[in-house]
């Protein structure tokens, strides 16, 4: 990746061959071209008008459905800064929550205010930003089902506000175009009581904290469930649970999950994943989705 990319001013950070196997959940990956983390929406917004058209930019939350691969990722990697993790509650049930902002923290001031239909949000453990782009969801519920507007610093610099229906939402998967910012979200629920909601939210986590490798170098659900089918079930049944490439492992306590057991690349964790779909494709047919993002380029 060359180092002569001309950048515009920002008066947030910008960190050339920056680090992402330092925050990306599998703690592997090359660098980012450019890393920037803007100081607030306007820098982002002045950053991007002024950038060259033909430079690519992907937004990155915690990296916790990822996987980057070793060579880096070309261009701006953006990283929205603390600033853009507020929360705050609105009349109507409803939660603001900025692009940086966890789940957990918007289902905790949804659940604080007496607003029930967020708890899902719990079992998420990525930005809304992500939940937002990729209709993340757990529990019977997702983002598309909460989603009032957003508001998105679009590739050209342009702050835009869209409702829910301008987002084409389909499973797991948005129409926000390429290089596109969500730097808030306006979420609504119904009316709730807070000892309940707290009491649903505290299940999910319990049901996470047994059924998923929570304390592992992991990336979150590999696959999309297919129409008709759980992936886990499909993996399983192909006798995939704890395969391995090398130091990359399908978990054995939940084999929708990869591991990173110590030392694999983000080559072996996919091609891992390729094996898997192999597997899968021979025993049942059923051609598994990736569902973890896969970005940047191969060394």
């Amino acid at each position: 990746m060359a180092d002569a990319l001309a950048l515009p001013p920002l008066r947030g950070t910008l960190e050339r061959g920056g680090s992402l196997a330092d925050f990306i959940w599998f703690r592997t990956g090359g660098p980012a071209e450019v890393l920037v983390r803007p100081a607030d929406v306007e820098d982002l917004a002045a950053f991007l008008k002024e950038l060259d058209p033909s430079v690519p930019v992907l937004p990155v939350g915690v990296g916790s459905n990822l996987i980057v691969r070793d060579g880096g990722v070309p261009g701006v990697v953006v990283r929205l800064p603390k600033a853009m993790q507020k929360v705050s509650v609105e009349p109507g049930n409803r939660v603001r929550a900025g692009g940086a902002a966890m789940g957990i923290s918007v289902a905790s001031a949804a659940r604080d205010a007496g607003i029930a239909g967020l708890e899902f949000l719990r079992g998420i453990p990525g930005t809304v930003g992500g939940a937002v782009r990729m209709n993340a969801g757990a529990y019977g519920r997702d983002t598309s089902d909460i989603l009032v507007e957003v508001t998105v610093v679009l590739r050209n610099g342009s702050v835009e506000t869209w409702p829910a229906g301008r987002l084409g939402y389909s499973y797991r998967h948005s129409e926000l175009p390429q290089g596109a910012v969500v730097v808030e979200a306006l979420f609504e629920g119904t009316p709730g009581d807070p000892a309940a909601i707290g009491a649903e939210m505290d299940r999910i986590a319990a049901e996470r904290e047994a059924s998923q490798p929570l304390r592992s170098r992991t990336g979150g659900s590999t696959f999309k469930n297919p129409d008709g089918h759980k992936a886990w079930e499909l993996v399983d049944r192909a006798g995939c649970r704890g395969l391995r490439r090398g130091d990359a492992q399908v978990s054995e306590k939940h084999c929708n999950f990869l591991l990173n057991l110590g030392e694999a690349n983000s080559a072996d964790i996919e091609q891992l994943g390729e094996d898997v779909r192999r597997r899968v494709k021979a025993d049942s047919g059923v051609d598994l989705e990736w569902e973890i993002q896969r970005i940047g380029v191969a060394k």
